[in-house]
């Protein structure tokens, strides 16, 4: 028994680090270009993010190649008959197939991990290195393209002289104390400072448009902006980005700046009906706080969601053996392609479908965050009935 489980073992962990080496590296590439051309890094800031960017390939990697590597060592064992062998000798088949089962468990508990670490570390730090390459994303974007924008400015220009940005136009969005600010000039530069966490735009000889206001300035003006804003990565973080052991606090932080957002909604709408404004609740400032309130409630329902979908992802790895093992042993193909490919078919049909749908309804809150599991556990019951039919034939 145990030289079976030596066995099995043996083969299954090298087809899976084959595999998962070149997974990895593919994914990591992947990543690597879309994160440069979404961003427009630079070679010195593409390496800076390959370690970051390493967890978040990982566990994508990793379900997808325990897969082909289990149905690459049963799909072969059956096709030399090495399972009828086991069978001929009175060992049941779970004698081949349980060292899998635990070895996917403890992969699935890895995958869980990398998830966290991906969702915390990874995209932290891979948000920190493009906010601290700002100047650098901006002059380069600036220079192929002649504009950059992150959500709350943008930058037009006429040309790029070295440092200097030749006949800029500054637009900054407008929030709620201040209008929609323009600045045209002749030339400007970029100053950013990682101490304080600012970038700073200096402006010479032009104009200044806030609103229905103009101002002239022959000389230097300048406008500091912290460098999460004028970066594209920068803002609130995603329930995505936010470790395991953070989400509990977070989910506090969130139900109760929606009580108060709720209440101040309720005391606004109360002084209009007080004052006799009906008109007001129907304006488009009450509507743009209903917006969001409903924005901030989804937010809250992906928290409550986000911990559930970490763990399926992660034990992803073992519903899927629990699936390729016994499949690939009925079809006795010595093709691991075709045995990957019959064993992918009702993981698509069934399991990414179901992942959607649990997912969708758990951000709506119309169904709990436990619903994501949904794929998982009809993959188990597929899983069992095929495992019942190889131990019987």
């Amino acid at each position: 028994m145990r030289i079976l489980t030596r066995y099995v073992l043996f083969e299954l962990i090298k087809v899976f680090l084959i595999a998962l080496t070149g997974m990895t590296l593919f994914m990591v590439l992947v990543g690597v270009v879309r994160e440069a051309y979404s961003q427009g890094l630079g070679l010195k800031q593409i390496l800076l993010l390959i370690p970051y960017i390493l967890p978040d390939s990982l566990r994508f990697a990793v379900p997808g190649t325990i897969l082909f590597a289990t149905c690459s060592v049963y799909g072969r064992m059956a096709s030399t008959n090495e399972v009828v062998a086991v069978k001929a000798q009175g060992i049941s088949p779970w004698a081949i197939l349980w060292p899998t089962y635990v070895f996917a468990f403890l992969i699935s508990l890895v995958a869980v991990w990398l998830n966290d670490v991906a969702s915390g570390w990874g995209r932290e730090g891979a948000k920190r290195i493009v906010i601290e390459s700002v100047e650098e994303i901006v002059y380069s974007r600036l220079a192929q393209q002649r504009s950059y924008s992150s959500r709350t400015f943008s930058i037009n220009v006429k040309a790029v002289e070295g440092r200097k940005l030749i006949e800029p136009t500054f637009t900054f969005a407008a929030s709620e104390d201040s209008p929609t600010v323009r600045i045209n000039c002749n030339w400007a530069e970029l100053k950013s400072d990682l101490i304080a966490n600012t970038l700073t735009l200096v402006c010479h000889n032009g104009t200044i448009d806030a609103g229905e206001l103009r101002g002239v300035f022959p000389d230097t003006l300048e406008r500091i902006i912290p460098l999460d804003e004028a970066s594209k990565r920068g803002g609130r973080a995603s329930p995505t980005d936010i470790p395991l052991n953070r989400i509990a606090q977070e989910v506090q932080i969130q139900q109760e700046r929606n009580e108060a957002f709720s209440e101040q909604m309720a005391l606004n709408a109360a002084d209009e009906m007080i004052a006799g404004d009906f008109t007001a609740l129907r304006g488009p400032q009450w509507a743009d706080d209903q917006g969001h309130l409903t924005n901030e409630q989804s937010r809250l329902f992906r928290l409550w969601m986000e911990p559930a979908r970490r763990w399926a992802n992660g034990f992803s790895c073992l519903f899927f053996v629990l699936i390729g093992a016994p499949m690939a042993i009925r079809m006795r193909n010595s093709d691991f392609l075709t045995s990957f490919f019959a064993c992918f078919c009702p993981i698509l049909i069934i399991y990414y479908p179901l992942l959607i749908f649990g997912v969708d309804q758990a951000k709506r809150g119309s169904l709990p965050g436990s619903s994501v599991w949904m794929g998982n556990v009809m993959l188990a019951l597929f899983g069992a009935w095929l495992m019942r039919r190889v131990i019987r034939y």
